[in-house]
């Protein structure tokens, strides 16, 4: 840099026609250059002054130059992001490898937990730790941190719900005697047809509805839970 500004000093005391042949004599080596390298390969000094000059020339002559706007605007994003760039830390801390070996069981015995459910029950285990973490061990460990969840088919669905579904209706009785007319509300189960009568009303309104319905609920979670102990 000190050797160009001294030769930028010199060029004060050269007249006008020697700095005209110089000038001419640049811009022919400069022709010759870009035949032979197209792409030139410049310092952060060259970088600096072509940048710093090419704002004093005219416009018709600096789109003729060396430096075009993208490659000025080319050097500015890239001291931006020197500007930014933070120095490398020393690195994460290794994990425990307690902590790596039961992420890694949680996973193998859980094959449908992902990363942010095995995240989430590390902490009742006395853990605390990232979900990126998580992932991270996982993938080395060449589990699938998210794993593919199984389509299912309408017709697998249905089968799998037939169990737990229940269909109601309504159906009337008239007395023989008296004329009177009464209605019969009935659950039937879809999956063993078993029809539970749940009770019968002359007037079927909807508050009696939904407590028989009730009624019918809590019997069946009672039969459910003394089925499970048994």
């Amino acid at each position: 840099m000190f050797v160009r500004l001294t030769g930028w000093m010199a060029l004060l005391a050269c007249s006008a026609a020697s700095k005209d042949a110089e000038l001419l004599v640049l811009r022919h080596e400069v022709a010759v250059l870009r035949r032979q390298n197209p792409r030139p390969k410049l310092d952060w000094a060259d970088r600096a002054v072509l940048a710093a000059l090419s704002r004093l020339l005219p416009r018709p002559v600096r789109r003729s130059r060396l430096i075009t706007a993208d490659t000025l605007l080319r050097w500015h994003r890239r001291l931006v992001r020197w500007r930014w760039t933070y120095p490398p830390k020393a690195g994460r801390p290794p994990v425990d490898a307690r902590l790596v070996a039961l992420i890694e069981q949680m996973a193998r015995e859980n094959p449908g937990w992902g990363y942010k459910r095995i995240r989430g029950e590390l902490p009742g285990l006395g853990y605390q730790v990232g979900a990126s973490t998580v992932r991270r061990i996982l993938k080395r460990l060449q589990i699938p941190p998210a794993p593919q969840r199984s389509r299912i088919t309408w017709r697998q669905f249905l089968h799998a719900q037939s169990s737990t579904m229940l269909a109601c209706d309504f159906f009337h009785v008239d007395c023989a005697v008296t004329l009177r007319r009464v209605y019969v509300f009935f659950v039937i189960e879809i999956g063993t047809r078993h029809v539970h009568v749940l009770g019968v009303t002359a007037h079927p309104d909807g508050a009696w509805t939904v407590q028989q319905a009730r009624n019918l609920l809590m019997d069946l979670a009672r039969v459910s839970d003394d089925q499970g102990v048994s």
